[in-house]
């Protein structure tokens, strides 16, 4: 883009543009080209000059944890995404004391094999399925870990000296959902992922709130029925016992409430059987649909009666069976909750696409790291050359 468009979208003066730009150039953080505008007969002067954001200004890592998987993306300065890598780890064994090596390790491997020196990356973000303390970079208690406060941040900032941060993986479908379309998800609304799990986030006044700890919104783990059906969590009558995979799967299998979600296949395969049985007319299938649908409605009805969302998404690899969840929800929403206040949210539902959460993680880390190239503004940045054996920004 030129300088005029900068002016013409920000609506400031010549005179601020060039010195604005001026100063990212000297940073290395924007590049200047000549312009492939192709050329007329009218056209005089000197070809126009183009700005744009330098793709080797830095580097970030987005990483998602789930069960028995490490996802890792390498992503440049422009936002795009160099490289994607999916790591195996083994759920059952993973604690405190072995995930740290092994996830810093896999990122290790990751850089290596991209070429890309640590010293060159300046965010690493990681998003994680369960409880997650932002405040103290661990995440509390996962399904996918074995043991319980399983140190992130520390680990990491060690290891790489990057800025690091963890995320629940809900969140940062929120924050996705923001930055791809500020229009439609913005100011107050909620996600509800269903899926391994039943995760929840909230985008408060404009804002991602997570909580004085980062805990905030675990929809999932709010009772539903004291002494109810077993949780993943060890707890009973949570609403994630009655929404997961493995909690259709029971139901629909006639197990007792009190089976151990561990002992239940369930998962993609699990679900799609229960699928396919719900679209041939099978009535504990369709049961078991209906029933979560009731619970998924009065779980619904807290979030709308507490923080009067304008929007709320549902999403995650369940709402492959919504058509047969639809009328059981909106039966237990109307149950639950008055006409006033239940009629002044609208609904989407969306398909689930698991880059919802990289794009969110990669909207998070771009943030900061704009707020913190604000604070290098007075001293001038350098761009590696491909000599640069270091790959150091100054």
């Amino acid at each position: 883009m030129a300088r005029i468009d900068l002016g013409q979208i920000t609506r400031l003066s010549p005179a601020t543009v060039t010195a604005i730009t001026s100063d990212l150039l000297d940073q290395g953080l924007i590049l200047s080209l000549e312009s492939e505008e192709p050329k007329t007969h009218q056209a005089r002067g000197r070809p126009r000059t183009l700005l744009k954001l330098n793709p080797d200004a830095a580097f970030i890592i987005g990483a998602r944890i789930s069960v028995n998987n490490i996802d890792l993306s390498l992503v440049d300065f422009s936002s795009n995404v160099m490289r994607e890598k999916r790591c195996k780890f083994d759920s059952t064994e993973a604690d405190a004391a072995n995930f740290p090596e092994t996830l810093v390790d896999a990122i290790g491997d990751f850089l290596q094999e991209a070429g890309v020196e640590a010293s060159r990356v300046q965010e690493i973000g990681v998003a994680a399925q369960g409880v997650v303390e932002t405040e103290t970079g661990q995440v509390a208690w996962s399904p996918a870990f074995a043991g319980r406060k399983i140190p992130i941040v520390a680990p990491l900032q060690r290891a790489f000296g990057a800025q690091s941060y963890i995320s629940n993986d809900t969140n940062m479908i929120t924050e996705a959902l923001h930055w791809s379309d500020p229009g439609r998800y913005s100011g107050t609304f909620a996600v509800i992922m269903l899926d391994y799990g039943v995760g929840m986030g909230l985008y408060l006044n404009n804002q991602l709130f997570p909580g004085a700890s980062g805990r905030a919104a675990e929809f999932g783990h709010a009772n539903h029925v004291p002494g109810g059906a077993l949780c993943r969590c060890g707890k009973r009558g949570c609403l994630e016992a009655y929404l997961a995979d493995y909690a259709l799967v029971r139901a629909a299998s006639h197990l007792p409430e009190d089976t151990d979600p561990v002992t239940i296949r369930a998962g993609v395969r699990g679900l799609a059987k229960l699928l396919e049985k719900a679209a041939a007319g099978d009535k504990d299938a369709l049961k078991a649909f209906q029933d979560a649908g009731r619970v998924l409605g009065y779980g619904i009805a807290r979030v709308v009666a507490m923080i009067d969302p304008k929007r709320l998404v549902l999403t995650g690899a369940a709402v492959r069976a919504f058509s047969f969840m639809e009328n059981g929800m909106w039966e237990g929403l109307e149950e639950a909750l008055v006409a006033d206040l239940r009629n002044n949210f609208t609904l989407d539902v969306m398909p689930w696409n698991e880059d919802f959460i990289r794009s969110g993680l990669i909207a998070q880390s771009m943030e900061r790291l704009d707020k913190d190239f604000l604070g290098f503004a007075s001293r001038p940045m350098k761009t590696p050359s491909p000599s640069d054996s270091t790959g150091v920004l100054a």
